[in-house]
């Protein structure tokens, strides 16, 4: 019996992952950050937590920049998920998701991305200013008491931008050229195990 549709492009875990990855996504916009507008605060938004989305949250607005990371987050480690649990046809010449270092590589930046939406950099609303660099106070864990502080997405950004960037490079760094580059003897070896695969 051959598979149809998207059977055809995905394996079980790679079929797990997605499923995995798509609920994740439900869940982060049905539960979107928000932030908390006081008056006692100069009407400055401070971090206040996740709400339903459909609910009523009064003096609280979505934080849209922070959203917009953390569907980043989900999405990358969907592709990293993909990318290392693939079954290509060449697996003899080419392990699934790179070599042993390009894998390790692929792990830590999903690890990364991960930590730093749970430690994200917050400033205390009281050192807010309008100057063109953010006030940096630390980093504090998502789910703790942030009522008093703001997160600082310009750096969240730096961040998510430098660790996708070293990721990248340390990829290619890493890339295993024999892998790639298979000889002729190889090829037709190949071709002659497919036609026979084929004629069974």
């Amino acid at each position: 019996m051959t598979r149809t549709g998207i059977g055809n492009l995905l394996n079980t875990a790679q079929g797990i992952a997605l499923g995995v990855a798509i609920a994740n996504l439900i869940l982060l916009l049905l539960l979107p950050p928000h932030d908390y507008i006081s008056l006692q605060q100069d009407s400055i938004p401070t971090f206040d937590g996740f709400y339903f989305v459909f609910g009523d949250h009064p003096n609280r607005i979505v934080n849209a920049s922070f959203l917009t990371l953390e569907l980043i987050a989900v999405l990358i480690n969907a592709c990293i998920a993909l990318l290392l649990l693939r079954d290509p046809p060449l697996r003899k010449l080419r392990p699934p998701g790179g070599n042993r270092k390009q894998r390790v590589i692929l792990i830590l930046v999903a690890v990364n991305l991960v930590l730093i939406l749970l430690f994200p950099p917050f400033e205390y609303f009281s050192a807010i200013t309008k100057a063109a660099l953010p006030t940096f106070e630390g980093f504090y864990f998502l789910f703790g008491d942030n009522s008093l502080r703001q997160l600082v997405t310009p750096i969240l950004y730096i961040e998510f931008a430098l660790v996708i960037i070293n990721g990248a490079l340390l990829w290619v760094l890493f890339q295993d050229k024999t892998a790639t580059e298979t000889s002729a003897e190889q090829i037709r070896a190949l071709a002659q195990r497919v036609r026979a695969e084929q004629k069974k």
